[in-house]
């Protein structure tokens, strides 16, 4: 059973309406939540990539990521590219300890085939977080319109996808 229906939700992965780049994250992270991403990533076998500024290198440890300041250039922070399938992308980037976030762009995410890969993404780090996972539109931080909930074990709505 999908967590979410295409139908009910298709006008939040509209990205002519949000914008293509959500914004989907963890509050209250930890350099031990950041590793168990890293940890989550290798275990599935998931594709990435990591990267500082242009510089491709191996995976580190979470502890070991340089650290920027929260008003450094954008490019500047470390991020990992990941690929739950080989045509849905996750780019989670090296901001703070204090908070996951990652960005998924909804040209790639259209449909219910999709969707379901997305929720099950978000279910795993949910799981191995033990934390909720959100999706606030581009640029809309702190009004999230879907996640994970620890409670219910699944991904479910947190706006009404008719208000917009």
């Amino acid at each position: 059973m999908a967590d979410l229906l295409w139908d009910d939700v298709s006008s939040f992965f509209d990205p002519d309406l949000v914008g293509s780049l959500p914004d989907v994250r963890v509050a209250h992270a930890s350099v031990e939540d950041w590793q168990a991403i890293l940890d989550l990533v290798a275990e599935k076998g998931w594709r990435c990539r990591y990267s500082e500024g242009e510089t491709v290198l191996p995976v580190p440890r979470a502890e070991s990521v340089p650290a920027r300041p929260a008003d450094a250039e954008y490019a500047a922070h470390p991020e990992l590219r990941v690929w739950p399938t080989a045509d849905v992308l996750a780019i989670f980037r090296f901001r703070t300890d204090d908070e996951v976030d990652f960005d998924v762009d909804l040209r790639e995410l259209q449909g219910q085939d999709r969707l379901d890969v997305f929720c099950g993404f978000l279910r795993e780090i949910g799981r191995r977080l033990r934390k909720p996972v959100l999706m606030d539109p581009e640029g809309d931080c702190g009004r999230p319109v879907l996640g994970f909930d620890v409670a219910a074990d699944r991904v479910v709505l947190l706006a009404d996808p008719q208000v917009r």
